[in-house]
């Protein structure tokens, strides 16, 4: 065998995934190290000195196993479902920003509705606000509801009362009773959703979200298994809708996407009038929003 033969060398292994390990494992003793045991409603007791949480309390109230939580502050090379990466965020009382990279440092994307999004710029919501009196809001391709201006807020129910991992225009067209209540033509309406989404999701088949939410539809509405069982695929397009509204009576308009980047992705959904009396009543809505609003910031 020449030199050069005993020169070759097998690839060099993959360690993109190796760092990712020991940043999370880093982020995650420095997260639990950080927060008081009162902070999440345990005992401080005379003999701790570790600063913050213990690993078995974590994993405790975490609801997983302490080994193998041990593990992942390790940097052991196992698999974290989206499930547990949840749970971990709670526990350790995690921020938006500091969720999100948690979910990245461990390669899953996260399941729950993003509140923030980079499409949504301060310009971006000062074009909601303009839109007003008509309603408007944000979404994904997922059909979370990112953003929405007042009037979009008290359109189909009150926006601002469902919790925000519920703004989901699936799931509150298919199980929340004020939502459902408000569209006039409810089946008809939910058989296209279905076909919309599941038309998107063929480009998403893999995520945990997609199918997280996937699951919830099917667990939770008999409706949307029946639609859902179909196989239609229809694609976006504007489309005149009627909804009626418990503060100002039934209201027809013309819905059109505006797509706020190359690739369907997030869009500001509108809502135009078809008519003058919707026009008119959309402007009550609007004045019956701003006259709820310093209540609601009160």
């Amino acid at each position: 065998m020449t030199g050069r033969e005993t020169a070759v060398q097998s690839p060099p292994r993959d360690t993109g995934s190796e760092i990712r390990r020991h940043e999370l494992a880093a982020f995650l003793r420095s997260r639990r190290e950080r927060i008081a045991p009162e902070q999440v409603g345990l005992p401080r007791g005379r003999r701790r000195r570790t600063p913050g949480l213990r690993r078995e309390e974590v994993a405790q109230l975490s609801a997983v196993g302490v080994t193998w939580y041990t593990w992942l502050e390790q940097a052991r090379d196992i698999q974290v479902s989206v499930q547990v990466l949840d749970a971990l965020a709670r526990t350790l009382l995690l921020d938006p920003t500091e969720r999100a990279h948690l979910f990245q440092l461990a390669g899953s994307v996260d399941p729950t509705p993003a509140t923030d999004c980079p499409a949504i710029t301060p310009a971006v919501r000062a074009l909601l606000e303009q839109f007003e009196p008509y309603p408007a809001c944000v979404q994904n391709s997922r059909y979370d509801i990112l953003a929405h201006n007042r009037t979009y807020g008290l359109l189909l129910c009150d926006l601002d009362a469902v919790p925000p991992e519920d703004r989901n225009c699936m799931v509150l067209c298919f199980t929340h009773e004020d939502w459902r209540s408000s569209i006039v033509h409810l089946e008809e309406t939910q058989r296209l959703m279905a076909a919309r989404f599941r038309a998107t999701m063929a480009g998403h088949l893999a995520e945990p979200a997609w199918k997280m939410l996937l699951k919830r539809l099917r667990t939770q509405s008999p409706a949307f298994r029946e639609a859902w069982e179909r196989h239609e695929v229809v694609a976006h397009r504007g489309k005149r809708k009627e909804f009626l509204n418990r503060h100002v009576g039934r209201i027809r308009v013309d819905h059109t996407d505006l797509w706020l980047g190359p690739e369907p992705g997030p869009r500001m959904v509108t809502y135009a009038p078809a008519d003058e009396d919707s026009r008119e009543r959309l402007e009550r809505l609007h004045a019956i929003a701003l006259e709820r609003e310093p209540a609601a910031s009160g």
